[in-house]
């Protein structure tokens, strides 16, 4: 997933720069991932203009990454350890 962000930020610089990462350990891994993904985020909602279609990077990069979780989640749910449910729609949602 940090992989995915790395690239969708990549593509959004005009970039198509694919690496794969040798995985870290959990917690790095996770603070890996999070960096991405801001930096791609603190991108998009940047004034400067993105250098790829928005549609694009939907349907690419986000779109993976949607994929995978699905993925995982489906993997749990057979593991007999689900994820538990979430209607975001209702959720409340802070901005941090």
């Amino acid at each position: 997933m940090g992989d995915l962000f790395d690239w969708a930020f990549h593509l959004s610089q005009g970039e198509h720069a694919w690496n794969n990462s040798t995985p870290l350990a959990w917690p790095a891994e996770q603070e890996r991932f999070f960096a991405a993904l801001k930096r791609f985020d603190s991108c998009l909602v940047s004034t400067e203009p993105l250098k790829a279609d928005p549609e694009r990077l939907l349907q690419g990069p986000i779109a993976d990454a949607l994929t995978h979780v699905g993925q995982l989640t489906q993997v749990r749910r057979l593991a007999g350890s689900p994820i538990r449910g979430e209607n975001y729609f209702k959720a409340e949602i802070k901005a941090l």
